[in-house]
């Protein structure tokens, strides 16, 4: 019998797992990027139709991953929410479950400018939101897209999953489904700060008339930019978004995405969040991943799939999220995306997790443009914390 702790032991109980853990390590940085080297590693051959793992009942170490604000928000409380899930997951709790208890944290907290109450709204002002969950045991999915009026737009796609036939409801069908399944509808989602970031970009582009349409985009993206480097939003807040993954002892694993989308977004615009296989993806039998980022570019490759499809194949969740990556930067061609160096103008980034509970967080640059690194959420046995995403390409996306 092996005695599990729980995160902030003040708060939680000890709770004892029935079955031993294992306690062999995984040094994921002592891997070597090479399909054929970490199979060999890993004791899983990197070929097309393998098989899935082996896993004993209660034989894996429980972890959440999640994008960076998964750690540093906690909407004024004393978790944030890699440590609310993880601490449910270790309780017994349903998976899924406790991942969506943990980002409805970051979706109420109004610091939080990419999500939920307070995220940032499209250009005419009005928040819209995206969501999507996946159940791996259950092998079940439910999103929404565009819904305006409800702050925690992951329950709804839980009842999608749990209360429809489909997996994706959007724009006022999506809000009226909430409404009959008892949610409250509010008038406006901004935030006196969202408000505020939004009135300062619409000025930026010039309100007085509409420009051509080539023109406008510029302008657009080159206020966002202005703003960005004048340290009034984070460049994670332009793209938004929070995605948490996690698994628990029995290797039940599951998978959440939620946002308020791009920054002053064409009204109606819904991008990779809630779209199964680019914002997530989770195959209960091999792994799940997640994305934040540009997500038009995860979109064009679906990306998240495919990180689930590597490790089908065998590869580990490092190997799988840079294919993913290096599969978008072959794709991006169109001049205006790329950098002085011909490379991709923005970054998107990956959370995966295997069946074995190996984790990864990879990204296409390491660094923002501050020169400051880029960071994922982790909580495990050893507590929340924030590790570095691994990069494909070297500085940052300017």
């Amino acid at each position: 019998m092996r005695t599990y702790q729980f995160i902030n032991e003040q708060s939680f109980n000890t709770f004892t797992l029935r079955k031993q853990i294992m306690t062999n390590k995984i040094n994921r940085r002592k891997f070597l990027i090479g399909g054929t080297a970490l199979g060999v590693a890993s004791g899983i051959s990197n070929i097309s139709g393998a098989q899935a793992p082996s896993i004993k009942k209660g034989s894996v170490k429980p972890v959440v991953v999640a994008s960076g604000n998964g750690h540093t928000m906690k909407n004024g409380g004393k978790f944030n929410c890699v440590e609310t899930a993880y601490n449910r997951i270790v309780r017994g709790d349903d998976v899924l479950d406790a991942l969506i208890e943990g980002v409805n944290i970051v979706e109420l907290d109004p610091l939080d400018a990419s999500v939920g109450f307070g995220g940032r709204p499209n250009a005419n002002g009005v928040v819209q939101l995206d969501s999507c969950c996946m159940h791996g045991p259950k092998k079940q999915a439910g999103g929404v897209g565009a819904l305006e009026g409800v702050r925690m737009p992951s329950l709804v796609a839980r009842d999608v999953m749990e209360k429809t036939d489909h997996h994706l409801i959007v724009g006022k069908g999506a809000q009226d489904f909430a409404r009959n399944m008892g949610y409250k509808i509010e008038d406006d989602l901004n935030s006196d700060r969202s408000r505020k970031m939004w009135l300062d970009w619409k000025r930026r582009i010039d309100p007085e008339h509409y420009l051509d349409p080539e023109k406008r985009e510029v302008a657009g993206r080159n206020a966002a930019m202005d703003m960005i480097k004048e340290g009034i939003i984070p460049e994670d807040e332009y793209y938004g978004t929070i995605n948490c993954n996690g698994i628990n002892a029995d290797g039940d694993i599951c998978g959440v995405t939620t946002t308020s989308g791009l920054a002053w977004k064409i009204p109606s615009r819904v991008g990779d969040s809630p779209i199964l296989g680019a914002g997530l993806y989770v195959d209960g039998n091999y792994g799940a991943a997640g994305s934040t980022g540009r997500g038009e570019a995860n979109l064009y490759g679906l990306c998240s799939y495919l990180i689930v499809e590597e490790m089908r194949r065998g590869s580990h969740p490092l190997d799988a999220g840079m294919t993913a990556l290096k599969r978008i930067q072959e794709n991006t061609v169109e001049k205006r995306l790329l950098n002085e160096r011909g490379l991709p103008n923005f970054s998107v980034n990956f959370y995966v997790i295997d069946k074995q509970g190996r984790f990864a967080g990879v990204a296409l640059y390491g660094e923002y443009a501050s020169g400051e690194p880029r960071k994922y959420a982790v909580c495990d046995e050893n507590g929340s914390r924030l590790e570095d995403l691994e990069p494909l390409l070297s500085g940052s996306s300017v």
